[in-house]
């Protein structure tokens, strides 16, 4: 099941992608794709439905229909830093012992062909074409191997970067990671139970139709049950919480010389099974 968003910005709605890749309505169901909606029997509830029988959207999805953020009310962004060996190397960083966790702020969540603005001075704005991972039933010191249980899906992110802000200026990695627009997640969130192995997806990034990042989630350092059991370890995990779980090579401050985006430019990405994003790159107003 492909669960969505539709609408324009602050008014969206929620919806799935029909069999014919329509898009129905469900706000006659649910009032968002958001917090006890992603729950184990919610979803199995929405799975019953008989999709035809639901209202059609007008429009083609990311043609003439804008999707939105694939998850409404999102509580916590939380970000894997570094989980890529090859990523590592490129960024000249070891591989860490432990993951290396930190936030996006919610108010960066946009949706998935939404323009990405580069920041008031920035010169080193970058892309990062993410696994996304979607809490649906909460908990606390959830174990490894029920770990799975605890994920409503999965979805493309965009973890977009400064890496001036991030890197170079004094604090922590945080304030380059959660500028407006720097978040842009979906277009769908597809449901757990059409993911059999999160671990064996294929992620790719295009700039300008140039393919920077060809990766797959299967050289992950830390996989997906390994870090939903980690990071319940330090927070209570919540329904729409999302878990974004690092980037395969290729961002752009790993090329010789750094390549980083610029107003004009046109980054297209996506996950194996999961949908493509697209968003032009502008500067901020």
């Amino acid at each position: 099941m492909k669960l969505l968003r539709y609408g324009p910005v602050g008014q969206e709605k929620p919806g799935l992608l029909d069999v014919d890749g329509r898009v129905r309505d469900l706000s006659g169901v649910v009032p968002d794709v958001a917090g006890h909606v992603l729950l184990p029997a919610q979803l199995a509830a929405l799975r019953a439905l008989d999709s035809i029988s639901l209202p059609l959207v007008p429009g083609t999805p990311q043609q003439d229909l804008r999707l939105g953020p694939c998850v409404g009310q999102v509580g916590k962004f939380i970000c894997i830093g570094l989980n890529y060996a090859d990523h590592a190397a490129e960024a000249g960083m070891a591989v860490p012992p432990e993951p290396v966790v930190f936030g996006k702020w919610t108010s960066a969540i946009c949706g998935p062909d939404d323009a990405v603005q580069i920041p008031r001075g920035s010169v080193k704005t970058d892309w990062e074409v993410e696994l996304g991972v979607v809490i649906g039933q909460g908990g606390r010191y959830i174990a490894e191997a029920d770990a799975m249980a605890h994920v409503a899906g999965y979805c493309v992110v965009n973890d977009v970067s400064e890496r001036e802000y991030q890197l170079e200026c004094a604090g922590t990695w945080d304030k380059g990671k959660g500028c407006d627009t720097f978040g842009p997640i979906g277009p769908w969130l597809v449901t757990a139970d059409e993911v059999p192995n999160p671990q064996a997806l294929k992620l790719w990034m295009e700039l300008d139709g140039h393919r920077y990042q060809n990766g797959s989630t299967a050289t992950m350092v830390y996989g997906v049950a390994f870090l939903v059991s980690y990071l319940s370890r330090f927070m209570s995990l919540q329904p729409g919480d999302i878990i974004s779980t690092g980037t395969p090579p290729g961002v752009g401050m790993g090329q010789k010389p750094p390549v980083f985006l610029r107003a004009g430019q046109t980054m297209r990405l996506g996950v194996e099974g999961l949908g493509v994003q697209t968003q032009a790159v502008v500067a901020a107003a």
